[in-house]
């Protein structure tokens, strides 16, 4: 099933596919939609289908309003309809996202412009006044409150999470920590059941929009005001890479959960102009066994991969520019050659650590500024990772063509100023252990700046897009990857379908 929201109007489409598992796009009939509603005083602004409870006997859907109202509808049983906060007696600002606890048939999340994020039994009625709270737990910007009540009795749960709207919240794949973005431009993730804050960051500035998790749940890519993508590891509390491809604010990401299962065969194709370096590279390979075996603990080279490092990740995101970017995150981005964690580097004393290492004998491919880093790495690389993906064309842009002659001067800057972050950290304000910030209500931007919680851009690795294209003519709101394609939609209500590159 598919569902969205024009001005003040819901659209169902459906197909002959089943609910329980579903079948390719071309199986939806887009033409004629099953159901439409349209609503007067308010209007629908997002909405979430139960995936865990879905069946040919029951289709729940959650849809949030700009009054603050939460509706529950199944699109099989339409008799079926409730309305949580109907007098506004919860919260009175605006629903910016409703999600389903995950593997759950009652509970449900609603987050408000207010900053509150509440958690609801779809079972359970609201009060006939205004609930009243008892505090739980409180840390870091975020303060857990329960209601005080005789019977259960909505909403089950209060969250106070930053300073303004909690644009948008996500689960991590295995339902346990939960992501959270703010206009105050901070991304915390919170282990859901203790509701303890496992890990922060900091947007470059303005407020954080959108947020997702990769398919494994190390690392959680976020897009905002600033303009950037931003991947955070979650293993390492920190930040790994930034994006920049987009000219206004980034509305959606989402991670590509079908990047592994490209063809292994498919790694041996090699870009334009690198046929001719393997050539090369085959003239040294007598003189590298012998290096191997005077250092036995190292992984024997493998020239292809130090050329096309394994793809790792491939993420996407669609902004107000009205632009979709397409990025990869790469082994040599995730797994840097220096052994000392990033946030060390940021605590010690200028001039430690200042001087640069040396280039690797060949810079890897990877559609990011290089690194002083290497594939062939020992520090813990990703267990199984994908095989190497192709890079194909989609639309008009590829990875070749964004390649010039200013991307030297660019690399050159981009390598030099890994060695000195230590000294142009300055006037970052005072750092506690770890580079972290000290606990305060509110993360004043001038002085996070060039700590762990916000490195600057020169720090962290700066991606480029795979992918850069204008692909419609207002705002983009929603990105979605499927096995056969890629759906986008945008505020003019047209849904469309894009076929992946290659």
């Amino acid at each position: 099933r598919v569902c969205f929201n024009l001005g003040r109007e819901l659209y169902f489409y459906g197909g002959a596919g089943s609910v329980t598992t579903p079948s390719p796009l071309q199986s939806l009939d887009l033409h004629k939609p099953i159901d439409k509603r349209i609503y007067k005083g308010t209007q629908p602004t997002c909405h979430d289908f139960n995936q865990f409870t879905a069946g040919p006997d029951t289709i729940a859907l959650l849809v949030g309003f700009s009054a603050g109202q939460v509706q529950y509808l199944d699109l099989v049983k339409k008799d079926t309809s409730k309305l949580f906060n109907e007098e506004r007696l919860i919260d009175k600002t605006k629903v910016t996202f409703v999600k389903w606890l995950p593997e759950t048939e009652r509970l449900f999340l609603a987050s408000h412009a207010s900053g509150h994020l509440y958690l609801y039994d779809s079972e359970q009625p609201c009060g006939a006044v205004a609930p009243q709270y008892n505090l739980l737990t409180q840390g870091e910007g975020f303060s857990v409150f329960a209601c005080k009540s005789k019977s259960p009795r909505n909403p089950l749960l209060k969250w106070v999470v930053g300073e303004g709207a909690l644009n948008e919240f996500a689960f991590s794949p295995d339902g346990r920590s939960l992501a959270c973005v703010s206009q105050d431009g901070c991304l915390r993730v919170f282990h859901f059941d203790s509701m303890l804050l496992q890990g922060m960051m900091k947007s470059y500035f303005g407020g954080l929009l959108c947020v997702c998790w990769s398919p494994d749940g190390r690392y959680v890519v976020t897009g905002g005001e600033d303009d950037l993508v931003t991947v955070w590891s979650f293993a390492e509390g920190r930040v790994v890479a930034r994006g920049h491809g987009h000219k206004s604010w980034v509305n959606a990401v989402a991670f590509d959960p079908f990047t592994g299962a490209a063809q292994g065969g498919r790694g041996a194709e090699l870009s334009g102009g690198e046929e001719e370096e393997e050539d090369d590279d085959d003239d040294d390979d007598e003189e590298e066994d012998e290096d191997d075996h005077d250092h036995p603990d190292q992984q024997p080279s493998d020239p292809l991969a130090r050329r096309s490092p394994p793809v790792t990740y491939r993420f996407g995101s669609a902004g107000q520019d009205t632009q979709f970017c397409l990025w990869d995150l790469t082994e040599d981005i995730l797994c840097p050659r220096p052994s000392l964690p990033r946030a060390r580097t940021l605590t010690e004393p200028g001039g430690a650590g200042g001087t640069a290492p040396p280039l690797p004998r060949s810079l890897s491919r990877s559609n990011s500024l290089p690194q002083p880093a290497g594939v062939g790495s020992a520090r813990n690389p990703l267990p199984d990772g994908p095989p190497t993906l192709s890079v194909g064309r989609f639309a008009t842009l590829t990875l070749q063509e964004r390649k010039g002659a200013a991307g030297t001067e660019r690399e050159h800057k981009r390598y030099h100023s890994l060695g000195n972050i230590s000294r142009s950290g300055g006037g970052g304000g005072e750092k506690g252990p770890g580079g972290m910030m000290g606990s305060r209500a509110r993360l004043d931007t001038a002085k996070v700046l060039g700590t762990a919680l916000c490195p600057r851009i020169h720090e962290v690795p700066l991606l480029e897009p795979l992918v850069c294209k204008k692909i419609a003519h207002e705002r983009l709101t929603v990105l979605l990857f499927l096995e056969d394609c890629i759906l986008t939609a945008c505020q003019e209500g047209l849904i469309c379908t894009w076929a992946r590159p290659g």
